[in-house]
């Protein structure tokens, strides 16, 4: 039985050495660019990058594109080697696309955040330039430059802001990117300027305020719900540490777990259990977050 433990850690530490191996060469080829630009004699700015540095960063963009999901399949084909089954092998094929979805929903999301920074900024340096005395759609135009605001609709607004067209409906067009909800409050306050002459930036000085402590709100709320987050994801991480003791103590679990049927019954009933009770811990986290 305490056959597997060598075996155990020595492919559990082969694949820590490979990520840190890709980790290490990806960061490592734009780093030693920069130093040979800056230094004499380090080569042209437009000079061609040797061979192995362009291997190096097609591997680190390879590596940006699979993603994290890809360690759950090789983690399953450890687990069926030193198990002498195929169930961890299909079981870490399956958990794939729930990774994949989990990681793009995290991007998406931290896109939204970025977006919305974007949209602040927009404000932001829009009321200056407003209150240095341009007109507003030439204050448009440098703001939405200088910010990024706008999005993938920035062409549109900057159309109807350079040719006279309809800037509020172009903004509130905008706000439907996720993220850039902000710019409805700027078409109105577009459209209160236009309409009634009102001072356009008053309004944009109170929706800027208004949308930074809207952000340091979901901040603080992030903050205070990091740590139950990371008490479901300690707790789902549990069983795996059960598994190293195990075999550490030379119990074998993985004979037991894949090789009878108790210890399948068990693996299937544990399996729902943790999924589930992970599951909700997350949902009751992301439901405190949407508050």
């Amino acid at each position: 039985m305490g056959e597997g433990v060598p075996g155990l850690l020595s492919a559990v530490t082969a694949l820590g050495c490979a990520g840190a191996a890709v980790r290490l060469l990806g960061g490592r080829h734009a780093g030693a660019r920069r130093a040979r630009l800056l230094f004499p004699g380090g080569g042209a700015v437009g000079a061609r990058p040797p061979v192995r540095n362009r291997a190096l960063g097609e591997l680190s963009r390879l590596r940006g594109r699979l993603g994290f999901e890809w360690w759950a399949p090789a983690a399953g084909v450890v687990l069926a080697v030193l198990g002498a089954s195929v169930l961890p092998a299909v079981a870490g094929a399956a958990a794939m696309p729930l990774l994949r979805r989990a990681r793009l929903a995290r991007a998406a999301r931290r896109a939204q955040e970025r977006r919305a920074d974007a949209v602040i900024a927009l404000c932001g340096a829009l009321a200056g330039e407003v209150r240095a005395g341009r007109q507003p759609g030439e204050a448009l135009l440098r703001a939405a430059r200088d910010s990024g605001g706008l999005g993938d609709a920035q062409a549109a607004v900057l159309a109807a802001a350079r040719f006279g067209g309809d800037v509020p409906g172009a903004l509130a067009m905008a706000a439907r990117q996720p993220g850039a909800e902000g710019l409805r409050g700027l078409a109105a306050c577009w459209r209160v300027a236009v309409d009634q002459g009102a001072a356009l930036a008053a309004g944009l000085e109170r929706l800027d305020g208004a949308l930074r402590a809207e952000r340091d709100q979901r901040a603080d709320l992030r903050a205070q719900l990091s740590g139950a987050r990371a008490t479901a994801v300690l707790l789902a991480g549990l069983p795996v540490l059960g598994l190293a003791l195990g075999t550490a103590m030379g119990a074998d679990p993985l004979r037991v777990l894949l090789h009878t049927g108790a210890g399948l019954g068990c693996l299937v009933v544990g399996g729902l259990l943790e999924g589930v009770g992970l599951w909700w811990a997350l949902r009751i986290v992301r439901a405190a977050e949407a508050l």
